[in-house]
């Protein structure tokens, strides 16, 4: 295959280059495109590899014509808009491939290699992480070799000299662009991150339908990293509170519409305890206002400037607008708390409520337990220990595969299956307790986390979502129930969730060393951390932070376009005298005969830099005449002996300038020039 491949013509391989460097622009976003988009970008670019490889004519218009058609169609059908992000991205990489097949001039060529920088950018609407910006460097480097080889001679030289003509070029770049990053004014996101899709993988989202789920896909990626001052809490104390849902319909539980249960005295009336624990959080793109805090936050975190919260009576904070990008807030809670009402309040009927209709044997065993003597006048905590106790012994399992649920989704879980994750168990929970006329609802969020020994973060994974209840009892208020923890301990405790099969690769790394595995991921996500501090949320309060730690008492946006100007002049400067420096490098011989010909260029002599200053002398002896002692003698032998200059013996120290070429250059300022 190598052997055909040298053998192949120069363009031949050089369009086998720019095609191979413009796959792997496109691939990052082979999840994000249309399956058809993907699949004629693919096809186009064989198309176009293989027409190089046979030396076949390209295409004519009608085919481009034709297939721009077809994109256009699709695109409308897929988006139903040409317009936005996601439509211009797909639009952006069929232009792209579809260009390859009119490359017919270097004018063609250049429209490919601007564009192929378009879609590079593009890959950074939908990810910013540490990988995908390592594989657009490798692109950029790709697409700066064929723009270099695109301006040398056709076959020559080798495609590995434009190759370190561009990376020398990058290299070159690298201070402006690490005074454009440190220094240019930090704008707001010009896009936001694709919508919220987690059905069928965990995570979490505004609502939860119970049991249509038949198996449930562990999602590894990092939701948020914390890093806490001083020693941290159990991991059995790591709640962290995300929506609360009241609202349900026989399938699915939402937030509640109206916020009647405030109106009618169910509110926060948060009353914390003890030492609190102080934290900073690394929240990655969420797209929703969901501000995560350990339970229970009574102050509001520390957000970046642009954004306020606030608390909501169900405890759960809220941010005035989405978090379409990373961000990185300081907040203090306390594990110890109380919060609601502690005394019976109209606003709790609402967590009562249950539709008519649904998991009959569910209600028939809520008035058996509240018909049982020995339970007569129990309270709440004495009946909520009874439905635990009937969880612990009762063959109940948490699985990931618990299969689709039908229509009574708690009369099988009670009944028939006994086993699904969190979201059955909780949603089955909270339905008999309101069945037993106790006030009950379902918080969500994140339970637990891992320490990352590299850089000393825990890291909660979206594998971490985690469902849990809450019942109210009469002068406790609103209390925490975790029925997951009764069924599987471990979810909770230590934190051993279930894994999914590892593929062929990781099991074969794990046969080699058990930890192996482990101490990668370790450091890559400690790498990817760093990323997103140093980098991704290199904020404008950064900026300013920067500015006074090199000396302004209260650095301002003009202080900050104060010292971007001045490194500009400064560089601007630095280039002036490196030019002068390496203009001073030159010959003084080839300067001064450089200067000579200017002269005689004006007075209509032409010469070009092969002409010798003999020629130059015959040319003004034969126009101005060889009288002694007049201007144009007197000017061919300056030039004569600026010849014989050049060819006599070198001087003892041939690092300083000759005392004759001296004397010449003195003599050239007092020379009579013709006009």
């Amino acid at each position: 295959m190598l052997t055909r491949l040298t053998a192949l013509p120069r363009d031949a391989r050089d369009t086998l280059f720019l095609l191979a460097v413009i796959a792997w622009v496109l691939l990052p976003q082979v999840n994000e495109l249309p399956l058809w988009c993907s699949a004629l970008a693919a096809a186009v670019l064989l198309w176009r590899g293989w027409l190089a490889v046979q030396a076949k004519p390209l295409p004519g218009k009608r085919w481009l014509v034709l297939l721009l058609a077809l994109t256009v169609a699709a695109t409308w059908l897929t988006h139903r808009t040409l317009l936005g992000r996601d439509a211009g991205v797909t639009m952006l990489v069929v232009l792209l491939t579809l260009k390859t097949l009119e490359l017919r001039a270097r004018r063609d060529a250049f429209v490919v290699f601007f564009l192929g920088f378009f879609c590079m950018l593009s890959n950074f609407f939908y990810s910013q992480s540490l990988l995908v910006a390592f594989s657009m460097l490798v692109g950029l480097l790709g697409l700066l070799t064929v723009l270099v080889n695109a301006h040398m001679p056709v076959g020559k030289p080798p495609l590995s000299q434009a190759a370190k003509t561009a990376g020398w070029m990058a290299l070159l770049g690298m201070p402006i662009m690490l005074v454009l990053f440190l220094l240019f004014p930090r704008l707001a996101p010009l896009w936001g991150v694709p919508s919220d899709a987690m059905t069928g993988r965990s995570g979490l989202s505004a609502s939860m339908q119970v049991g249509t789920i038949a198996k449930l896909a562990l999602d590894e990626s990092v939701a948020l990293r914390i890093k806490f001052d001083g020693a941290p809490p159990r991991k059995q104390d790591m709640y962290f509170r995300g929506p609360v849902l009241s609202s349900f319909d026989g399938v699915e539980w939402r937030p509640p519409r109206l916020n009647t249960a405030a109106r009618y005295g169910v509110t926060a009336d948060l009353a914390v305890s003890g030492a609190p624990f102080n934290y900073e959080v690394t929240l990655e793109p969420t797209n929703r206002p969901w501000v995560f805090v350990m339970e229970a936050a009574a102050q509001s975190p520390a957000l970046p400037s642009g954004y306020q919260s606030a608390m909501q009576p169900d405890l759960q904070w809220l941010a005035n607008r989405p978090f379409t990008d990373l961000v990185r807030y300081k907040a203090q809670s306390y594990p110890a708390f109380q919060h609601g009402p502690l005394q019976s309040v109209p606003g709790l009927q609402e967590f009562r409520d249950l539709p008519p209709g649904f998991n009959p044997r569910t209600l028939a065993l809520a008035r058996d337990i509240r018909g049982d003597p020995n339970l007569r006048g129990a309270d709440t905590a004495r009946l909520v220990e009874v439905v635990l106790d009937r969880l612990r012994k009762g063959g109940y399992t948490y699985t990931l595969e618990p299969g689709v649920y039908g229509q009574h989704t708690a009369d099988e879980f009670w009944f028939d299956r006994k086993q699904g994750f969190c979201e059955h168990i909780a949603s089955s929970f909270v339905i008999l307790m309101r069945a037993m006329d106790i006030p009950a609802r379902i918080v969500t969020g994140y339970q637990g986390g891992e320490l990352n020994s590299v850089d000393g973060y825990w890291v909660v994974r979206q594998s971490s979502a985690h469902a849990w209840a809450e019942v109210w009892q009469s002068g406790r208020g609103w209390v925490r129930v975790d029925p997951t923890s009764v069924v599987a301990p471990a979810r909770i405790g230590e934190f051993e969730r279930l894994l999914v099969p590892q593929g062929a690769v990781a099991q074969a790394l794990n046969a080699f060393s058990p930890t192996l595995m482990t101490r990668l991921r370790l450091f890559w996500e400690a790498a990817n951390n760093n990323w997103n501090q140093w980098v991704l949320n290199y904020t404008q309060g950064k900026q300013l932070e920067l500015l006074k730690n090199i000396g302004f008492e209260s650095p301002s946006w003009e202080d900050l376009s104060y010292v971007l100007i001045a490194i500009i002049v400064l560089a601007a400067l630095l280039g002036a005298g490196w030019t002068l420096w390496d203009r001073a490098q030159h010959d003084p011989w080839v300067r001064l005969l450089a200067r000579a010909r200017k002269r005689l260029d004006k007075a209509g002599i032409a010469s070009t830099p092969a002409t010798s200053p003999r020629q130059l002398a015959l040319e003004v002896a034969s126009r101005y005449g060889k009288q002694e002692g007049s201007a144009g003698r007197m000017l061919s032998d300056w030039l004569l002996r600026l010849e014989q200059q050049r060819y006599a013996a070198a001087p003892a120290d041939a690092g300083k300038t000759p005392p004759q070429l001296r004397a010449l250059r003195e003599e050239f300022k007092q020379l009579s020039w013709p006009a």
